[in-house]
């Protein structure tokens, strides 16, 4: 009997982790099981003509899994499938993680949202704007603030989104820094070089984020990693969600096509296997479309999950907000092209308008995307989740943005909340 009960509960606990949320009909929760049935054709469709090697597509609504499916490989070379529980770099869509550890810390009373960054890092103290002119003057900065950190209004940028002088000074991205710097040597990196922009002035995609994972490594005295597996991670119940991969979970890593499918160019994703120095919080964590699933439905549902809670409702509602307002310089458009319109919480976009964006949602809902092609968007209006994985780090990754909101949406007959 105690065999039997054991082999019940490993079957009760392996069917849990396999389905993230409870499963509900599609037609009950307001989706049309034949317009779903349109994504299924159009991955397959793409994996057919060899531009992604493979998908994993989770949709809740009202906190219940109406569609979760796989297609194509995890490697294609090796020909593995694709399963469930694979495991994918999240590039950027380890920013929104980070921004909900830093809140945590705000909540305490430990990171005010207008300290500033040189109180933790006092290189940052002495910051210029631009290069030097003819004249060899520089304009001063004004303080960059924390609040600055969490929402890209820092004028610090990365050296791949430019081509400025400024732009040519910095590093390329997240990953590449971490893989070449220590923490410290990062810091010190960043302190050195002048802004793109006067802070609080301009919303500029870059090092904003990860500049907050070291003031949160400063403040707890613990890796970023660390201080996310306690404050949120394990709250939630992500159990695959790291910055390091064990070495027994390696086999689930998804990996790209050997060449971009649009350029016809080698492409690969160093971090797959190349070590970082540190626990870079703009782009070096790792997940499975399971666990980002549950992280969104915790901020669905006012930072709660399963009766564990991360962070308060009006923190929430704080973080997926606009923060940037008619007095900030928006380019999230120039990042996200279908987003334009889109305002900037703290680590997500944020719809502000019901037209301008050239994808279907709705005023308030809020996402971030990674750049290998990882995608995560939150409809709170239509209680909808939605993320989906493929490995495709080229621009095609743009492409399955668009692209998978309309397929979505498209899916959907019933309203939540109707706007018309």
């Amino acid at each position: 009997m105690r065999l039997l009960a054991a082999a019940l509960a490993l079957l009760t606990t392996t069917a849990a982790l396999a389905q993230p949320l409870p499963t509900a009909p599609p037609e009950q929760l307001g989706f049309s099981s034949e317009g779903l049935a349109r994504i299924d054709r159009f991955f397959e469709g793409e994996i057919a003509r060899n531009r992604v090697p493979g998908a994993i597509v989770a949709i809740a609504r009202d906190g219940k899994l109406v569609y979760f499916k796989s297609f194509g490989y995890l490697d294609k070379a090796a020909g593995t499938p694709m399963p469930l529980d694979a495991i994918f770099n999240l590039a950027s869509m380890t920013k929104p993680m980070t921004a909900v550890a830093g809140l945590t810390l705000n909540e305490e009373g430990r990171l005010p949202l207008k300290s500033r960054l040189d109180e933790y890092f006092p290189a940052f103290s002495d910051m210029k704007v631009g290069v030097a002119g003819a004249d060899g003057k520089q304009e001063k900065a004004k303080p960059i603030f924390v609040q600055d950190l969490f929402r890209h209004t820092t004028g610090l940028t990365y050296g791949a989104r430019g081509d400025t002088a400024v732009h040519k000074l910095y590093p390329p991205g997240s990953a590449p820094a971490a893989a070449q710097y220590s923490s410290a040597e990062f810091a010190a990196k960043l302190a050195s070089l002048p802004l793109l922009y006067q802070p609080g002035t301009v919303w500029d995609y870059g090092f904003s984020i990860d500049m907050l994972g070291l003031v949160i490594e400063k403040i707890t005295g613990v890796r970023l990693g660390q201080y996310l597996q306690g404050a949120v991670w394990d709250k939630v119940g992500m159990p695959d969600t790291t910055f390091q991969v064990p070495a027994e979970k390696r086999k689930r890593l998804a990996r790209p096509l050997p060449s971009d499918p649009l350029t016809g160019k080698a492409q690969k994703i160093a971090i797959l296997d190349e070590p970082v120095k540190f626990d870079c919080a703009g782009s070096c964590a790792f997940s499975t479309v399971s666990d980002y699933l549950r992280f969104g439905q915790m901020l669905l549902d006012g930072g709660t999950i399963d009766g564990h809670r991360v962070l308060s409702p009006k923190t929430v509602a704080m973080m997926t907000s606009d923060q940037l307002g008619p007095g900030i310089k928006s380019q999230v458009g120039g990042t996200e092209p279908q987003r334009e319109g889109y305002g900037f919480g703290y680590g997500v976009a944020v719809r502000v308008h019901e037209g301008i964006a050239s994808v279907p949602g709705s005023v308030g809902d809020y996402l971030w995307n990674g750049a290998n092609g990882t995608a995560w968007w939150n409809d709170p209006k239509e209680r909808l989740v939605v993320v989906y994985g493929t490995v495709a780090p080229g621009e095609i990754r743009k492409y399955y943005r668009e692209q998978m909101s309309s397929l979505v949406y498209g899916a959907m007959t019933q309203l939540r909340n109707p706007q018309r």
